[in-house]
């Protein structure tokens, strides 16, 4: 028993004085333990670094390549206009002044007006909104190499409010056009000149398409939150690749109560009046005469809330759609090829048409199939009499 404690009190006494060897060596020798431990192969293995999380989406962190692709192609407005006003004129006697007033007068002022526009092509043509260049005496336009053209105004179409300009500048920097439309969701780029602030850019998503804001017009916004203020009309909208889904138009103001509310023309209908207007100097759309609303639906009828077709609710005398024998209270259905889905479609379909063309049309009358063929007439322009029926 003594010789078993012995031995254990000599083992004890030598691991005390092992480690504290190993202390002293590891103090003044830094390091020694892990070079001794690689001498005799005892290292472990290396452990691979910890991998962070996956990252969630594939969406960038930077939009400056869009950026660099488009904001060359914008360019900025301005729109001299020769505005006369009504004023009195008073006398400068004060016995006159005091017996006939002031006489009426009129006096003329420059105003100019700030918008954008974007170079579509490389013979210099720019599109913008008609409302940015309406009745101006002299356009001018200011590049983003910090050139300035003299602008001629090729043509100009009131009802989708887009403009064509015409420029002499060397290689004026194209623009990159979008081969796919929009989707809501798809993150969006505003780029002009708001307020005066040349080349801004502010970022958003496509809240909506196909918006409609006048039911007469065969009108195709797309709606935007990204910021659109005084001076972007007729700027870009582009997606994330720098590539043109839409010419900037209008927005809903705070005025309104509203925020964060913008509208853009696409830009497959940009081109289409782009084209007719480089061809003719106008634009020529079909029409048949007639008003549209949403096709009602009860809620207990069992048919999908958003039924397919669009109702008519009023026809004028003489128009393409009486001639054909259309009557209000009917349901559209099909225009020539295309389903019509709603008002809006159906008047996209209706401004597409060529006007002398036939087109049949089906639909239903008091829950009965019918089909009629009508012969297509040019729209007249909006707020003429031909569209109040005289």
């Amino acid at each position: 028993m003594k010789h078993a404690a012995g031995t254990l009190l000599f083992i004890a006494r030598f691991a005390i004085l092992g480690l504290a060897m190993a202390f002293v060596v590891g103090l003044f020798w830094p390091g020694s333990g892990e070079r001794l431990r690689a001498r005799f192969g005892l290292t472990e293995p290396a452990h691979a670094p910890a991998t962070s999380q996956p990252r969630v989406g594939n969406g960038p962190v930077s939009y400056a390549d869009a950026v660099a692709a488009a904001a060359p192609s914008v360019v900025n407005i301005y729109a001299n206009k020769i505005v006369t006003e009504q004023a009195v004129r008073m006398y400068d006697n004060p016995v006159l002044q005091q017996l006939f007033g002031g006489q009426p007068t009129t006096y003329q002022h420059r105003e100019q007006t700030l918008g954008s526009g974007v170079i579509v092509n490389a013979q210099g043509y720019v599109l913008t909104n008609n409302h940015v260049i309406a009745h101006a005496a002299d356009i001018q336009v200011l590049l983003y190499d910090g050139r300035i053209a003299q602008a001629r105004l090729v043509g100009a179409d009131e009802e989708s409010d887009l403009a064509v300009l015409k420029i002499d500048a060397s290689n004026p920097p194209v623009i990159p056009i979008a081969s796919e439309d929009p989707r809501p969701g798809d993150v969006v780029l505003a780029i002009g000149n708001p307020l005066g602030l040349n080349q801004t850019v502010t970022m958003g998503i496509v809240s909506a398409i196909g918006r409609q804001l006048n039911s007469s017009s065969a009108e195709d916004f797309i709606q935007t939150d990204a910021a659109i203020n005084l001076g972007n009309s007729g700027g870009a909208l582009v997606n994330a690749e720098g590539q043109l889904v839409g010419i900037n138009t209008l927005l809903i103001g705070k005025a309104a109560g509203a925020e964060g509310i913008g509208f853009a023309i696409p830009v497959t209908t940009a081109k289409k009046v782009l084209d007719q207007i480089i061809a003719t100097g106008h634009v020529v759309r079909g029409w048949l005469g007639a008003d549209y609303a949403f096709v009602p639906v009860a809620a207990n009828s069992g048919l999908p809330a958003a039924a397919r077709g669009a109702l008519v609710t009023n026809v004028y005398p003489g128009s393409p759609a009486a001639v054909a024998g259309i009557k209000p209270r009917d349901i559209l259905l099909r225009i020539g090829s295309d389903d019509i889905l709603d008002p809006a479609s159906l008047r996209r379909s209706e401004a597409a048409l060529k006007p002398g063309s036939k087109v049949e049309i089906s639909g239903l009358r008091n829950g009965s199939p019918f089909h009629v063929e009508a012969t297509v007439a040019q729209r007249p322009a909006m707020g003429t009499n031909a569209l109040s029926g005289d």
